[in-house]
């Protein structure tokens, strides 16, 4: 039946429009987002699904900033535990030449107020040994607890606060020979401090470099799985926005086709 009224022809153009639009549409947002799952309506499981996956990841990035930290810490602690161990060696040179009982008066005075320097500027590698307000060598120094993993794991760094002690091991100084002889003993017993001190720090830069590697490598598996979830195919995208287009076209054509034919009717009425 031919009628004015109802364009049957037009209505299916138009919905096969309209289907065509909706299609294109949402090719040309993958292609716009790189993503393939945009937002829930696209799919709701999946969505949800990335959206926990997002969480892990800023979640792992939050304990990698952890991890720099403590990493920084007990790097100023190392510095500050080597540069003790390097001067007690040239403290103990010193200790030795003013134990030797052929020196003078004055070659004691001058061995203890150099003595007495190097005890002081050991006590500033001590002090100084500081990343963001903390300090694991000094006397009576805490331990350090760092967050280790995104369920809220803790890794605690040990402190070497028996460095803080050192110095005055060594108070005693070497104001004679005898006091240098006796000396000698206490700086004897301050190198297995240090040595044990290096040992316990080390062990934890060791432990950081682990969970950070560690920590690295579950972040990257995560980002890559969120990837294989959302992330769109652009090649094939890019084909079907083609395909899409040409399609958009032809259908406004068979559209404007559709809509011309009531005007054929007026010829049956010449």
């Amino acid at each position: 039946m031919s009628s004015i009224n109802t364009n049957i022809g037009a209505l299916v153009a138009l919905r096969n429009l309209g289907t065509t639009n909706s299609l294109l549409e949402r090719t040309q947002d993958r292609v716009s987002t790189g993503l393939k799952v945009i937002g829930p309506k696209d799919d709701a499981s999946t969505f949800s699904i990335a959206q926990g996956l997002r969480a892990d990841i800023k979640a792992f990035d939050a304990v990698q900033q952890s991890l720099s930290s403590g990493r920084g810490v007990v790097a100023a602690a190392i510095a500050g535990a080597t540069a003790v161990s390097d001067l007690l060696a040239d403290i103990k040179k010193k200790v030795i030449e003013a134990s030797n009982p052929a020196n003078t008066a004055s070659q004691q005075s001058i061995l203890s107020s150099d003595f007495t320097s190097m005890l002081s500027q050991l006590n500033t590698f001590i002090t100084n040994s500081v990343y963001n307000g903390r300090n694991l060598i000094s006397a009576g120094s805490p331990s350090v607890s760092i967050t280790s993993t995104i369920t809220g794991g803790q890794l605690t760094i040990t402190n070497a606060s028996g460095l803080g002690a050192v110095s005055t091991a060594l108070s005693a100084g070497v104001t004679s020979t005898a006091a240098a002889l006796s000396l000698l003993t206490a700086i004897n017993a301050q190198e297995l401090v240090i040595g044990n001190a290096l040992g316990t720090l080390g062990g934890a830069s060791k432990s950081i470099d682990f969970l950070t590697s560690f920590t690295k490598t579950l972040s990257d598996a995560v980002t890559e799985g969120l990837g294989a979830l959302v992330d769109a195919d652009l090649a094939k995208e890019s084909a079907q926005l083609q395909a899409l287009q040409v399609k958009q076209q032809l259908g406004i054509s068979a559209l404007s086709i559709a809509n011309q034919r009531p005007q054929t009717l007026l010829s049956l009425f010449q």
